[in-house]
């Protein structure tokens, strides 16, 4: 078994994901930095320039993807304590426009791809000391938004299943933990829609990759080792807005 702390992040390429790749060496851990978009995941993880960051190619929604890229986890760090599952895609759209195909892409991406992983990681993580999945959600979970019905759904049903595997992983002594993150600055926002998005959240701005990855950082950590079924919610107190 390794001594080290080894995570794998899902949707390490730009963004959360690499932000939280970026958090979690910070914290000692060695890192496996997972995505689909395998020459954007090459270039930045060629930027950090850390032989204990190791880029790995990986189609969530592939069962052989995850069996490929834990096997190259394990023989590279000996093994994996932690399992970040941030992979996720948006789709905007009423409902009545939606496709069929756009719906069912969403599912794949933000639900059964955490399916997938969880249950290709659970041998490894078994093995571990102090072993943890963090799920990324959204606050879409708890408030749905209008014109997002296949990534709302998506996330209730990630929700349900991060819940899921929390009480069904207790007895192997692996942590299931999940953060709902609000809005985040992302390059997809102009600086009008962050004015605007800001304006929700009781702390006058929208937040940064580096809040969520922040997070799961404490989820990730032994620190947190009396922590399962968890939801924490990064939203900068935008939900509260919603619920008043």
């Amino acid at each position: 078994m390794s001594q080290k702390r080894v995570a794998l992040v899902t949707g390490g390429a730009r963004g959360q994901g690499l932000a939280i790749v970026r958090r979690l060496r910070r914290d000692g851990l060695s890192v496996a930095a997972a995505d689909v978009l395998d020459d954007e995941l090459r270039r930045a993880v060629a930027e950090l320039n850390d032989p204990e960051v190791l880029p790995v190619r990986l189609d969530v929604t592939d069962e052989q993807s995850w069996a490929t890229a834990l096997t190259e986890v394990e023989q590279r760090f000996g093994g994996l304590n932690v399992l970040v599952n941030n992979a996720g895609i948006l789709g905007r759209g009423m409902l009545v426009d939606e496709t069929a195909e756009q719906f069912e892409r969403l599912w794949r991406v933000n639900c059964l791809g955490m399916f997938l992983g969880i249950r290709a990681a659970t041998p490894l993580l078994q093995k571990a000391d102090q072993p943890a999945v963090v799920n990324t959600l959204s606050i879409s979970a708890l408030h749905p938004f209008d014109r997002h019905s296949a990534y709302n759904s998506s996330k209730w049903a990630a929700r349900g299943l991060s819940l899921t595997a929390a009480r069904e992983l207790g007895d192997l002594g692996i942590r299931v933990n999940a953060v709902l993150p609000g809005s985040v600055a992302t390059p997809m926002h102009d600086a009008a829609t962050i004015e605007r998005l800001s304006k929700g959240s009781l702390l006058g701005r929208i937040g940064e990759s580096e809040d969520i990855a922040a997070m799961v950082a404490v989820l990730a950590s032994p620190e947190s080792s009396f922590v399962t079924g968890a939801e924490v919610v990064v939203d900068g107190g935008a939900g509260l807005r919603t619920a008043h």
